[in-house]
């Protein structure tokens, strides 16, 4: 049995939660709704508040979507209570950020600005700060959507081991290399 599969997922309150014929899960909360679409051989049943998902078989593919199904639907629960926080650190001499409206200008020492359009579910907020890295925030009830945009927004420049420089979530530690070391 998987141990995360098998575990109910315990509604809040003020969360609303509808299953179609389709398998198709919608989440409705203060935050926003959520939609995914099931597999049709898992099983997705409401009991009481709680939701409960159970797979037909033990095949392999049956094992493997059950847990997957299980974790896409507490992240909409959480998502649609709650909602998910990611921020980004600036690291880097004259490295800047600004949003104006659902745009984010990157200042990332490249000859341009780089502008970044937000999608609509996604707010972002800049803060910088005298004597500290800018930090970017960026908050949404989609835990998916939210990891490919930090994700996104960190490529444009990883963070290099030698000296640090690059874009990193706040709390990453960077595994830093020796430079060269003269000879003799």
């Amino acid at each position: 049995m998987s141990r995360i599969g098998k575990l109910p997922i315990n509604l809040p309150n003020n969360i609303e939660v509808t299953i179609d014929n389709n398998n198709v899960v919608t989440v409705k909360g203060p935050k926003g709704t959520l939609t995914t679409p099931v597999d049709a051989d898992i099983i997705v049943k409401q009991e009481d508040n709680q939701i409960v998902v159970e797979r037909p078989t033990e095949q392999k593919r049956h094992k493997a979507m059950h847990g997957l199904y299980r974790s896409l639907i507490n992240n909409m629960v959480i998502g649609v209570s709650e909602g998910y926080k990611e921020q980004l650190e600036l690291v880097g001499v004259g490295y800047k950020a600004s949003v104006q409206g659902q745009v984010l200008e990157l200042s990332l020492g490249y000859s341009h600005n780089i502008f970044l359009a937000m999608p609509s579910e996604v707010s972002a907020t800049a803060v910088t700060e005298k004597g500290k890295s800018p930090v970017v925030t960026l908050e949404s009830n989609d835990k998916q959507l939210l990891g490919q945009v930090a994700a996104k927004i960190r490529s444009l420049r990883k963070v290099e081991p030698y000296k640090g420089k690059g874009i990193r979530f706040v709390g990453e530690v960077v595994r830093r290399k020796a430079g060269k070391t003269a000879s003799k």
